[in-house]
C-alpha cells in the first residue's frame, strides 16, 4: 500500500459517522455511482459477541421521542440520510427504536448526546 494511500486511510478512521456519511455522499455525487458499504460476517456468533465486547461496540436505542419528534427525525435523518421520512417518522412514533447498531461507544455517546438535545431519551447496549 502506497503512503498516500495509507494516509487517506489514517484520515477516514478518524471521522465521526456523521463525517462518514458526509464524505460517501459526496464520493457518490463526484463520481455518480453508489458507494457500497463492506462489512464482514462473522463466522460464528460467538466470536462476535466477544469481539463486540472487547472493542467497546454498542447499539443505540431510541426509548423516548420527547415532546419535540421533528427534531429527533432530523437527528435520525442526520444518522442515516438514506432512511425515508416515513421510515423515519415510524421509529419516532413507535419506541423503542434501535437507530444505530454495532458502533464505537465514543461515537455512540456523541449520537446520543445528540438525541439528547433533541429532547429525546436512548440507551447505549
Amino acid at each position: 500500500m502506497t503512503d498516500k494511500i495509507q494516509k487517506i486511510i489514517e484520515e477516514i478512521s478518524n471521522l465521526t459517522v456523521v463525517e462518514l456519511n458526509d464524505l460517501v455522499k459526496s464520493l457518490e455525487d463526484k463520481f455518480g455511482v453508489a458507494m457500497p458499504v463492506f462489512q464482514s460476517a462473522p463466522t460464528s456468533s460467538a466470536p462476535a459477541v466477544e469481539e463486540e465486547k472487547s472493542s467497546g461496540l454498542v447499539d443505540v436505542i431510541l426509548v423516548d421521542s420527547g415532546a419535540n419528534k421533528i427534531n429527533v427525525i432530523k437527528v435520525i435523518r442526520e444518522i442515516n440520510p438514506n432512511i425515508s421520512l416515513k421510515d423515519a417518522k415510524d421509529m419516532v412514533d413507535n419506541p423503542p427504536q434501535k437507530v444505530a447498531e454495532k458502533i464505537d461507544s465514543a461515537k455512540a455517546s456523541d449520537l446520543k448526546k445528540k438525541f439528547e438535545e433533541a429532547g429525546a431519551k436512548v440507551e447505549l447496549k
